[in-house]
This record gives C-alpha cells, structure tokens and sequence, in this order.
C-alpha cells in the first residue's frame, strides 16, 4: 500500500537539504502523532521560509472564499485565499465501499510533501482535523497546495484544434521528466503519470500533481501488493502492473511515454472496451499507433518514435531511467 510517512521523517530535522524538508505531520503510525499540530509563528510563513515549510495545521481562520475548481472520486478541488496568497484546497473524499483505501489514498498524497521542485506542486498543509464547524462525515482529510492554475495538459490537448508545437511538447516533456527524476532519486513512484495529473502554471512551466497513487520504495523495486487500493488510469498503466508484478520508478516512464505521445498527437491512446484494451496491453503488447503518424517521420519524428518505444517496452529492464530520457530529450531540441 502506499506508504505513510516513514517514523523518521516525522521529526524535525534543520541540517538539510535545502530541497528536502522535513517537518512534522499527522500520521496514522502512531497514536502520539495522529492530529498532532504544528504551530507556526505567522511571521515564518512570509518570504524564503515559506517556500520550504509545510505544516500539519491549518490555520482555518485565515483560509477564505473558497471557490469549486473540481471534483472527482477523489474528492473535491477548490481555489481559496490563505495568509493572503492564492492556494487550492483539496478534500479528500471517504469511499463508504472501501475506507482502508480512502485513508491511504489520502497518506500516498504527502508521500512528496516534504520535496521541493519546480516541477512539482507543492504541498503547505494538510490535516485530518477540521474545525467542527467545518466537519464533513464525507471527507478524510484536506490538503492545501500551491495554485498552479491554467489548468491541466488533458485540457490543453482537448482544446488542440491542431497538435502542439514541437518546441512546446518538448519543454513540456522536460518538465515532467525533470519532476520525475527528483521523485525518483527520492525512491517515489508516482504510479499515475497522465495529461490531468500535470499542470500548467501561468509562466507555462508543468507541475505533477495528485499523488493519491503513489509509493515510496525500500528498494528499487517493491511488491505489488502495495497497490490493492488503486490502480491508476488503466490507458496509462506499466503493464508489469496489470500483471500483479513489482513496482518500480520505469512504471512512470511507461506512463509518461504514453502521456508524451498524447501531448505529440493531441489524441487519445486507445479506443474501445477496458478490459479489451487491458489485454491487449499485456498479451499483444498493444501500443498508441507511430506508424500512420505524419509527425514521426520527420529526422525529429524518428527520433521521437525510438524514445517512446523505449519508454513503453513491456521489458522493464530496457526502459531508460528518468536521468536517460531527460538526456535524449535534450537531443531532440
């Protein structure tokens, strides 16, 4: 499943690395930490600090005009004002058929909490503990994030009359990439690399977001047994995943070779019955189509076309690393 956060991260630690920090959270591990808060002096929220800190406690009376960005089975989404910047507020939602998984939906989200990167969306809060005024038997928890706004990349497809520009799709391949190597020189896996799942900031640059499904690793591989809560998005799944096998950092890269793809050709990578799909996947290694594409046949194309069939081989061992594919994008430029 996917891990809570680890005893050790859940001490305050000083010495770090400016782009990890640790600090202390709510979590089901013990019952001395479970709703325990952490009280931040206001004025250690303002400038270079409060780009690092995230807390366990949400100062509620500072949270206002909360406005619907979204919802899902996840939960809801909402745009509000906190400490006098914009954030989005998410609630994660109880499933009543499966509440184990709810909760550990909601701890897989703060796997990342304590990063920091440009290519991912940074979390500021996150809490089980809501005011009673504000209780909702419906949700486990709420999390407060940075507002990264302009929407997500399926929507940018969805609007494509056209697909997207070469130099376009490529620095927002980077971007992603570059988000995935921090993760996974940190040993997490995203486990649910996808258009929605990135965002686009106003300066264009492309964050990834919604760790519901994530995992953080003991090793370079862990059993797959860790994911009988979710499953990700079945068009965009490692097939090592469909099959039960292990979890490791190329599950992403599978996701993004399709994700890639999507941004490439402004289309969606499969059509007909899941479970249809799903078996080809596996049994006939079916892939998005390259061959009847104008756009791979150009030198770039070509190239293009070889990274993404590395990236979704069913061999695992064969995908490159993160580090690999940033350095063959870099190439394509």
């Amino acid at each position: 499943m996917p891990s809570p956060i680890p005893v050790t991260r859940l001490l305050p630690k000083e010495d770090m690395c400016p782009s990890v920090d640790i600090r202390t959270c709510s979590s089901p591990l013990s019952k001395q930490v479970f709703g325990s808060t952490l009280h931040v002096p206001l004025r250690r929220l303002q400038g270079r600090v409060a780009s690092r800190l995230w807390s366990s406690v949400i100062l509620w009376k500072e949270l206002h005009c909360l406005q619907p960005v979204g919802s899902g089975g996840f939960g809801s989404v909402y745009k509000a004002t906190y400490l006098g910047g914009t954030v989005a507020l998410k609630k994660v939602k109880k499933c009543t058929k499966n509440k184990l998984a709810s909760r550990q939906s909601f701890w897989a989200e703060l796997n990342a909490a304590h990063l920091r990167h440009p290519n991912i969306v940074r979390v500021i809060a996150a809490t089980t503990c809501v005011p009673v005024y504000l209780e909702d038997d419906s949700s486990i928890g709420t999390i407060l994030m940075e507002f990264v706004g302009s929407g997500n990349m399926q929507q940018i497809i969805d609007a494509c009359v056209e697909p997207l520009e070469a130099d376009r799709w490529l620095r927002y391949s980077l971007d992603i990439v570059h988000g995935l190597h921090f993760l996974h020189s940190h040993r997490i896996v995203h486990l649910d690399i996808k258009p929605a799942n990135v965002l686009r900031s106003s300066q264009d640059v492309c964050k990834i977001a919604d760790f519901g499904c994530s995992v953080q690793l003991d090793g370079d591989v862990s059993d797959a047994t860790c994911l009988r809560h979710a499953g990700g998005t079945y068009t965009h799944r490692a097939p090592e995943l469909l099959k039960g096998e292990g979890v490791s950092a190329k599950c992403d890269i599978f996701s993004f070779g399709i994700t890639m793809w999507q941004m490439i050709t402004s289309q969606q990578p499969y059509l007909g019955d899941r479970q249809h799909v799903l078996y080809a996947v596996v049994a006939n290694n079916l892939r998005p189509s390259v061959e009847d594409q104008a756009v791979f046949r150009s030198h770039r194309g070509r190239l293009c076309k070889n990274l993404l069939s590395r990236c979704w081989t069913g061999e695992v061992r064969c995908r490159p690393s993160a580090q690999e594919v940033l350095t063959q994008l870099e190439t394509l430029r």
